[in-house]
C-alpha cells in the first residue's frame, strides 16, 4: 500500500456506513487496491470498474462523451456508478449509496502536449461534488501522479462517509483543487429518485389552470440566442407565455446531475418559467403537459415521425392519434442541419402528424446556431 495513506484510515472508512461503486479510467486505480486490501471492504465497495480504453468508457456511459478527460465526464461516470449502486443494493438503500469516479490524463511513456490533469466526482441521492486538478507537468513520475489521483478519490470516499481527517494528497504550492458542489433541494432529489416526474426549477414555473399551454422543451446545453428568439416568436404567434422544459433523463446517457441542473437552470430568469422533468420523450411530455403546443425544431419533428422510435408504424400511429385526441400540437421552426436549412415542407410526415403542425416561416426565423456548436466554440455565441 502506498505511503500516502495508512491502514487505519481505510479501516475507518470501512467502519462507517455507506456503500459505493467506484469507477476509474486508469488514474486513481490505486484507490481500488487500497480499499480492497483492508479487511471489511465489502462494507464499502459494491463494485469497482476500470473502463480504461475509450470504447470501454463509451460502454460504461452508454454514449460517447465530448471529451474523455473532463470534469463533466467525471460527473457522467459518477452518475453511471451511482445508478449501478442502486441496481446492486436496491433503491431502498439509495440514501446510503454513492458513485465515485476518476478520469485523468497523466504522465505516460510518450510526452503529452496538453496538461496533466485529474477530474473526480461524487454522486449521491442528495449531492453532486466534483474535484479538478491540473498537475505541475514534469514534477512527478506516473506512479506519483497516480498516487495523487488515488488520494483524492479516497478523500471523496471519506466525504461520502462523513469521515475526518482527510488524506494529504501531496499537492505542490502551485497546484490547487477546483471544487464544484451542489447540495440538491428536496424536490430535485425526488426528481432524480423518480418519486416525482416534474418539479419547478424557478419561481416562474408554477401550476396553471386547465387549458392550453406553450411548452418549449430542450437540453439548453447551453441556452443561446436562437432559443430566446424561438421563445419570443412562439409566444407572439400562439398568444401564450412560454414555459421551458428540461428533461434530466436521456434515452442514451445517464441522468444529468445536480451541478448540471443548477448550471442549466441558472440560464433562466424567474420571468422565464423552467420545469425539470423525467420526460425523455414527447409521449411522456404530453402526459405531463396535456393540451400543450410544443415548440420544436424541424429536426426534432422528423424524429417524432420516425416509426423506429416507437417500435413500429402501428404503435407510432396510435401515439400520434392520442396526441390529436388530447389536443397536442407542434409549432415548428426550420433548422440548419445536414448541410442545409430545412423547413416543414421538406419532411414527409404521417398525415395525422402533419395536421398537428403549424410552422414559423423562414422569413421570420432562419438562425444558424446550435448548442453543440457553442460547446465546441463558445465564441460563436
Amino acid at each position: 500500500m502506498s505511503a500516502s495513506w495508512n491502514k487505519g484510515f481505510i479501516e475507518a472508512l470501512h467502519a462507517s456506513p455507506g456503500r459505493l461503486v467506484l469507477v476509474v479510467t486508469g488514474g486513481g486505480s490505486q484507490a481500488i487496491s487500497a480499499l480492497l486490501e483492508v479487511p471489511g471492504a465489502s462494507r464499502t465497495v459494491l463494485e469497482a470498474a476500470v473502463p480504461y480504453a475509450d470504447e470501454a468508457l463509451v460502454r460504461w456511459l452508454g454514449a460517447t462523451p465530448e471529451q474523455f478527460c473532463s470534469e463533466e465526464t467525471a460527473r457522467l461516470m459518477a452518475m453511471s456508478a451511482y445508478r449501478r449502486a442502486l441496481d446492486d443494493a436496491g433503491a431502498e438503500a439509495g440514501s446510503a449509496l454513492a458513485g465515485i469516479a476518476c478520469t485523468a490524463s497523466l504522465a505516460s511513456d510518450q510526452p503529452k502536449h496538453g496538461p496533466h490533469r485529474i477530474h473526480l466526482a461524487l454522486q449521491t441521492s442528495a449531492l453532486t461534488l466534483s474535484h479538478s486538478l491540473t498537475l505541475a507537468k514534469g514534477r512527478r513520475s506516473r506512479f506519483e501522479e497516480e498516487t495523487v489521483a488515488a488520494a483524492l478519490a479516497l478523500n471523496l470516499v471519506a466525504e461520502f462517509k462523513g469521515r475526518e481527517p482527510r488524506l494529504e494528497a501531496g499537492l505542490l504550492a502551485e497546484e490547487s483543487l477546483l471544487v464544484q458542489r451542489c447540495d440538491a433541494p428536496p424536490e430535485w432529489q425526488q426528481l432524480l429518485s423518480g418519486e416525482r416526474q416534474r418539479v419547478p426549477a424557478n419561481r416562474g414555473a408554477r401550476p396553471r389552470s386547465p387549458g392550453r399551454r406553450l411548452i418549449f422543451s430542450g437540453a439548453y446545453h447551453p441556452r443561446h440566442d436562437g432559443h430566446r428568439e424561438m421563445a419570443r416568436l412562439a409566444a407572439a404567434r400562439v398568444g401564450l407565455p412560454v414555459e421551458h422544459e428540461l428533461s434530466i433523463v436521456n434515452v442514451d446517457k445517464p441522468p444529468i446531475d445536480f451541478i448540471e441542473m443548477q448550471k442549466r437552470a441558472a440560464q433562466f430568469g424567474d420571468d422565464e418559467p423552467l420545469w425539470l422533468t423525467r420526460a425523455a420523450t414527447f409521449v411522456e411530455k404530453a402526459v405531463l403537459f396535456p393540451a400543450a403546443t410544443f415548440v420544436v425544431g424541424v429536426d426534432t419533428l422528423a424524429r417524432i415521425a420516425q416509426a423506429k422510435y416507437y417500435g413500429g408504424t402501428s404503435v407510432r400511429d396510435a401515439v400520434l392519434a392520442a396526441f390529436a385526441a388530447s389536443g397536442v400540437r407542434f409549432l415548428v421552426f426550420g433548422r440548419h442541419y445536414d448541410g442545409s436549412f430545412r423547413s416543414l415542407a421538406a419532411l414527409e410526415l404521417p398525415p395525422v402528424l402533419a395536421q398537428l403542425c403549424d410552422e414559423v416561416p423562414a422569413a421570420e426565423y432562419c438562425m444558424d446556431v446550435s448548442s453543440t456548436g457553442l460547446r465546441r466554440d463558445p465564441s460563436l455565441k
